[in-house]
């Protein structure tokens, strides 16, 4: 296969990885919040979570080095999709720019 399209479909796996990794702490801090054992939910979604990350990065990377680090890409692109597309309607870039001023 072209190593163009082996690159691309590591990195899609990578975006795909780090939509299940951080869309589901997203889930689980949501469902813990209201929970009466939280720390069972953000336990067992850890282990859930890592345990899928860990062997898709296993199976993708096949032993090459250059798959892996693209799929970190994917990965790490997936997280900012994610941490974009859940933010509360009232959160703003400027409003962390107020807190940090005010640091002593």
């Amino acid at each position: 296969m072209n190593n163009a399209l082996v690159l691309t479909l590591a990195w899609m796996a990578g975006i795909a990885l780090g939509a299940i990794f951080f869309g589901g702490l997203w889930w689980t801090v949501r469902k813990a919040y209201a929970s009466e054992s939280p720390a069972l939910w953000f336990f067992g979604s850890m282990l859930l979570r890592m345990s899928i990350a860990l062997v898709g990065f296993y199976f993708v990377s096949g032993g090459d080095w250059e798959r892996l680090l693209v799929c970190l890409l994917g990965f790490t692109v997936a997280r900012l999709a994610v941490m974009r597309l859940t933010r509360t309607s009232g959160e703003n870039q400027t409003h962390s720019a107020k807190e940090a001023s005010h640091a002593p």
